[in-house]
């Protein structure tokens, strides 16, 4: 059995990516300015610190893609 079909429905997956993620913007910056602030200085980059901003872009995200179809 070959695994060729699941390749290309992820490449298709992949190739929407970034026009989902152009259309999330706002959530992105933000998430990346807390991310290059919690990163910033000696401190070292903790697990949860910028979850509020990561679940505000999932969520984004998974409106744009919409329900999922099994």
């Amino acid at each position: 059995m070959s695994g060729r079909g699941v390749w290309l429905r992820t490449r298709s997956r992949l190739r929407r990516f970034p026009a989902l993620l152009s259309g999330c913007g706002e959530q992105a910056a933000a998430y990346g300015r807390c991310v290059a602030a919690a990163a910033a200085g000696p401190a070292e980059l903790r697990r949860d610190v910028c979850l509020e901003e990561f679940r505000a872009l999932r969520d984004c995200v998974a409106r744009a893609v919409g329900p999922r179809s099994r």
